[in-house]
């Protein structure tokens, strides 16, 4: 009998799986030990937990399960614009803001088109293009920072997408209000240009991304809660874009992708302020010291605009399987063509001394 591959879509041969941070439970199973034990600093996930807020609106929704969500997502969608200044109409809730890059292939994409991406960036963006069977330019940096005369360089007239993550995961960068300023007037008004915001709330000084909705671009803003509002395993992001962007990608949105009990969650979580600067006051004290770390260590490093920092130890693959044996996860680079880097989520105080420490005696 022929394979089914025979049969199946020719670009999933070589689409490529996106390896997630290696899971706490996966690793206690294989060390033999209690999760508890293990010290996880590999998926940029809030290390002061979900916002107290959000758990206790969550456990009161467990009760009306047997209900389905609200379709629309009116409420929470209705909480976002108002914090941003905008309306129901430019928002689009999605399962992760990870959803709504696969709505904008199922919006934009069809095989022969183009996307542009800068090199490092997060692997999503080229995994969705390859689905959609259409080629991803990608991009040099300078210092792993994007090149956005590069970018520019890069449109062919098959573009449809270009991608950025602003600050950029894994490299933790962030593209200033001036130089994004200067891209976005000389994009072609016809091209979508994705702004992946993923950081944006710990950053001190963001770049008003939200105004070129306003004015009417082809911009499509992507948010999530599963940062530093520590709802990740609720898998509840959004989108912010003019509203006729948002009704094309409506029409790609599953029934009830988000699920209820994640939208009471998010609802919760967007109002409680003290969660919100606790947890950037514990990312910036925890990325200084790591950076201060790493400077004593001598170890080459991106500064970083993320709950995570970049690190180059030499052997990336070596180290994170030492630091593992040490019950200690971090996140290797292999799959962003980056063997000598290791990405380290900025977790407590107490977990990220005690991964400098480990490092130090690893190296």
């Amino acid at each position: 009998m022929s394979s089914i591959w025979e049969r199946a879509n020719r670009q999933l041969r070589d689409l490529a799986v996106y390896e997630p941070g290696k899971p706490i439970e996966e690793t206690a199973r294989e060390l033999g030990v209690d999760p508890t034990e293990i010290t996880k600093l590999a998926s940029n996930e809030n290390a002061l937990g979900p916002s107290p807020k959000a758990v206790s609106a969550m456990r009161a929704a467990i009760e009306s399960s047997q209900l389905y969500p609200d379709g629309s997502g009116v409420y929470l969608r209705d909480a976002i614009a108002d914090r941003g200044g905008l309306r129901r109409e430019n928002i689009i809730l999605g399962n992760g803001s990870n959803e709504i890059i696969e709505f904008i292939g199922h919006a934009f994409l069809n095989r022969g088109d183009d996307v542009v991406a800068s090199e490092y960036a997060f692997v999503a963006f080229k995994l969705v293009a390859q689905l959609f069977d259409a080629r991803t330019i990608e991009t040099p940096t300078i210092n792993f920072q994007p090149d956005l005369d590069a970018m520019l360089r890069a449109i062919t007239p098959q573009t449809k997408i270009i991608f950025i993550a602003n600050p950029n995961n894994p490299t933790g960068w962030l593209i200033g209000q001036e130089k994004i300023d200067n891209f976005l007037a000389r994009v072609p008004d016809h091209i979508v240009i994705v702004l992946d915001e993923a950081y944006f709330e710990f950053l001190g000084d963001p770049p008003d991304s939200v105004r070129y909705v306003g004015e009417g671009r082809n911009v499509i803003i992507l948010r999530t809660f599963s940062k530093i509002h520590g709802l990740a395993s609720l898998r509840v992001g959004y989108g912010i874009a003019r509203p006729e962007i948002i009704e094309v990608l409506q029409k790609t949105r599953q029934p009830f992708n988000v699920n209820g009990i994640g939208q009471i969650g998010a609802l919760a979580a967007i109002g409680d302020e003290e969660h919100l600067l606790g947890s950037k006051r514990v990312v910036d004290a925890g990325r200084v010291y790591l950076e201060n770390q790493f400077r004593a260590m001598r170890l080459k490093f991106s500064p970083s605009a993320g709950n995570f920092v970049f690190v180059n130890v030499g052997d990336g693959a070596a180290v994170f399987k030492k630091l593992l044996g040490m019950k200690i996860i971090v996140r290797p680079l292999r799959g962003y063509n980056l063997p000598e880097w290791l990405r380290i989520t900025v977790g407590t105080m107490e977990q990220i001394e005690k991964c400098t420490a480990a490092l130090k005696k690893v190296l």
